[in-house]
């Protein structure tokens, strides 16, 4: 029996497409790359935003096709989108067979088999059980992999549906995700992302009292250290660990000295701070300022001088003025952000924000997303310029042609910053995929860099 599976939105969300191949796997699915050889197709859906929403449907819809014109015989929808929308999105899509809500990812062999007793299962969420270290999972990267080291959030922006989908924040053991990443590292990974609805509040669940920044040090002991000629003294060669989805309130310094000082550790700050005006904050419900981001960004540069600080905002959010955004613009320009990701606020009705009101027209949102990201565009080239000359690790990811490979730098994180191009002659065409490369920068672009193996 043959399956595909399609996995849409975050990387969290990856994560929980890769454990339920892995259960299938386990129990004899072969996986096919090719949606008109499966006689089951799995979607694993997101619907944070209204884009991600369309593209989910458009997906079902297309592979929809495969009922009548493959070997389709079975069309499985998981995760937010039925979570979200319940039966309404079952009345909407009559070819799918089965919805499972992100409490029922592991009814997935039981969908798949046909043997379920419903056609949809939402549970709550919050009783989701977490994932362990033994959990199978097939993993979609050789050499680079997403740790998930809690679900849920305890938070309560007005933006934003996460609690619902996914409950209330429930974290990992601390022993088990270093098992987790150590069981990683020795099957080859090079990279490991630490990720969760809000990483850094790691461990304030747990009733030991765990934290994020004895969880850093935890894991930075894991591979043997030895030092590079670029980023920070004490990276080691055979590993790198980051960490995406740092929420401002929960950056502690403990967690700033933690990445300071440990090996391993990439001095890479995903911080996403969602605004830069503090009336605008406060409507998000996020509770600190304008002035307690700028503390907060210095305070991190100053503790780590070659920090790579990544962020995401929202434009055109319910009350959002001229002079509102122009306090966003000013805050990016001053602070020169090494990687930023602009959204346009999507309204939906279950939503806290879509009571508020002045809500923004969708033309004024669309002109502000581009005025911005027309800033953010100059300031990565002008950032990157800096790196002109230097030699600099790099992580070999692929081969794209005869001596040409890509691969990325500790300040470039997957799926969301630039890549860096690889040159190759004859006497270093030796580069494998999964390895770390001494590469000296030559040329420098928007978002990009491209240099030569050394």
């Amino acid at each position: 029996m043959k399956l595909n599976l399609v996995s849409l939105g975050c990387a969290r969300n990856l994560v929980d497409s890769e454990i339920m191949l892995g259960r299938l796997r386990e129990k004899g699915w072969a996986i096919t790359g090719d949606p008109a050889d499966a006689e089951v197709i799995i979607v694993n859906t997101c619907s944070f935003i209204e884009p991600a929403v369309n593209e989910s449907i458009d997906t079902i819809i297309e592979l929809a096709e495969y009922k009548q014109n493959g070997a389709c015989r079975r069309l499985i929808v998981t995760g937010c989108l039925p979570q979200r929308f319940g039966q309404e999105i079952v009345k909407t899509l009559p070819e799918v067979d089965v919805f499972l809500g992100t409490g029922a990812f592991d009814k997935i062999i039981e969908a798949a088999g046909d043997s379920l007793s419903s056609d949809c299962l939402l549970p709550n969420p919050d009783l989701l059980s977490l994932q362990s270290q033994s959990t199978p999972r097939v993993q979609s990267s050789s050499c680079m992999a997403y740790l998930k080291i809690a679900e849920g959030c305890s938070r309560h922006c007005t933006y934003c549906i996460i609690p619902e989908l996914r409950g209330q924040q429930k974290s990992r053991l601390p022993a088990d995700i270093v098992a987790e990443a150590r069981h990683l590292n020795l099957s080859g990974i090079k990279e490991i992302v630490l990720i969760a609805q809000d990483t850094t509040s790691y461990g304030k669940d747990l009733q030991q009292g765990s934290d994020f920044s004895q969880l850093l040090a935890n894991l930075s002991d894991i591979s043997e250290p030895n030092q590079f000629c670029s980023g920070k003294a004490g990276y080691a060669d055979d590993l790198w660990i980051r960490v995406h989805y740092m929420h401002p309130e929960s950056i502690n310094d403990s967690v700033i000295k933690a990445i300071a000082e440990n090996k391993n550790i990439c001095s890479y700050f995903d911080i996403p701070i969602q605004h830069a005006a503090s009336k605008i904050l406060k409507r998000m419900g996020r509770h600190y300022t304008r002035d307690d981001l700028h503390r907060l960004i210095e305070k991190i540069r100053l503790r780590i001088p070659d920090a790579a600080i990544r962020t995401t905002v929202i434009v055109g959010f319910p009350g959002e003025t001229d002079k509102d955004f122009e306090t966003l613009m000013s805050f990016v320009e001053d602070l020169r952000f090494d990687h930023l990701g602009v959204f346009i606020y999507s309204d939906f009705k279950d939503l806290p924000s879509h009571e508020l009101t002045d809500h923004v027209p969708e033309q004024v949102a669309t002109m502000r997303h581009d005025r911005l990201m027309s800033v953010q565009s100059e300031i990565s080239m002008e950032n990157n310029l800096k790196y002109a000359g230097r030699t600099i690790k790099v992580l070999v990811e692929k081969e794209l042609e005869e001596n040409l490979f890509s691969g990325r730098t500790f300040f470039q994180a997957p799926d969301v910053d630039g890549i860096t191009y690889i040159k190759t002659g004859k006497f270093n065409s030796g580069l494998r995929i999964g390895s770390f490369a001494d590469v000296k920068i030559t040329e420098t672009e928007e978002y990009d860099l491209r240099g030569e193996a050394l």
